[in-house]
């Protein structure tokens, strides 16, 4: 029998909630897939979510241990593959005690992945950033942010959104200056939603378990826009692909601008009985803040009051022909499969 010869697509940091999904898309698309992860302790809880999302032919799935603070195993990650989507990144969910524990290994593992790509003849490279690169520190801004924008890294902004920018900024530089042909494109997902496959997901869908539990007794009055994580795995697949995607950016959203009480409101609209301790309130800005100086993981929140997080999609829509779904069907996805997962959380 012929060894399969599909194109071979390195994932790096395969055990994320959007990782995830892109290996779903990339397999169903008949790309053969080697995924990194930090430890092979994960290999089993990855497999099930992939399950979990459908897969049942792992033929074409290869895992590789390869860390984003180490030099050791990224020649052989990359080795033979045609393109690599990197997704890996430090996770705002933890508690740093100073904001280089995050930037540090976002910056150098994107340069070490890079580097590796480079080196072994890969065509293109596909780094999934976030709105964090964008439009964050800009106090005043108004109307939609684009690809032209930065996040303003001298103002006080959070670590996460700060490691996101310097990142993107050593990759285009890398690029620039040492990528000797390696093509690069960007993918800046804002707040991803979307159906959840396992106990890993997005920062994003932390809120609505926190809703669906009754933790939030009312929610800060933020405004952030969303997107459905199948589209954001789809916009990963057209930026490797596509020609006019090369050394260009492109903004992950569905452009509607909701507040987190809108968000409330959906969820309790479409699940019923299951959504009876959402809340129905909001917090004043004032009592955020506070909170925020004695909660560490409050501050990103704390950080985003009051800002206008409005970004337009039209690049995306335009250049490659992306059309992704609704904000309201991406935040229904994550209420549903959020329900499934805390039903069984509670049954276990």
């Amino acid at each position: 029998m012929l060894e399969n010869q599909n194109p071979l697509v390195l994932v790096t940091g395969g055990s994320g909630f959007i990782a995830v999904h892109i290996i779903l898309k990339l397999l169903e698309s008949q790309y053969r897939v080697r995924v990194t992860l930090r430890t092979m302790n994960r290999l089993e809880e990855v497999k099930a979510m992939l399950a979990s999302g459908g897969l049942t032919n792992f033929e074409d799935l290869s895992f590789i241990q390869a860390d984003l603070t180490s030099d050791k195993n990224w020649s052989y990650a990359v080795k033979g593959a045609d393109y690599v989507i990197h997704v890996a990144s430090p996770t705002p969910n933890k508690i740093y005690k100073n904001e280089n524990e995050m930037i540090v290994p976002a910056r150098d593992g994107v340069l070490r992945v890079l580097r590796a790509a480079r080196d072994a003849g890969v065509k293109r490279v596909v780094l999934t950033s976030a709105f964090g690169a964008i439009g964050v520190g800009h106090r005043h801004h108004t109307g939609p942010y684009t690809e032209e924008d930065w996040s303003n890294v001298d103002a006080k902004i959070h670590p996460y959104q700060k490691s996101k920018t310097l990142a993107e900024k050593a990759a285009w530089e890398f690029i620039q200056q040492a990528g000797d042909g390696l093509e690069l494109a960007t993918v800046n997902p804002v707040g991803v939603m979307g159906p959840i496959l396992g106990n890993d997901y997005s920062h994003s869908n932390e809120i609505v378990r926190q809703m669906l539990e009754g933790r939030l007794k009312a929610v800060p009055k933020i405004y952030s826009d969303y997107v459905d994580v199948r589209d954001v795995a789809e916009l990963h697949l057209l930026a490797m692909t596509r020609p006019e995607a090369n050394g260009e950016r492109f903004i992950a959203s569905s452009a509607e601008n909701l507040s987190t009480l809108e968000v409330a409101n959906i969820l309790r609209k479409h699940l019923g009985e299951d959504a009876k301790n959402v809340p129905k309130g909001e917090l004043p800005n004032l009592v955020v803040r506070v909170a925020a100086v004695f909660n560490p993981k409050l501050r990103m929140i704390a950080s985003l009051l009051g800002q206008d997080m409005s970004t337009s999609n039209q690049k995306a829509k335009r250049l490659l022909g992306w059309t992704p779904r609704s904000a309201e069907k991406a935040i229904i996805a994550t209420g549903k499969s959020m329900v499934e997962i805390i039903k069984r959380q509670i049954r276990a």
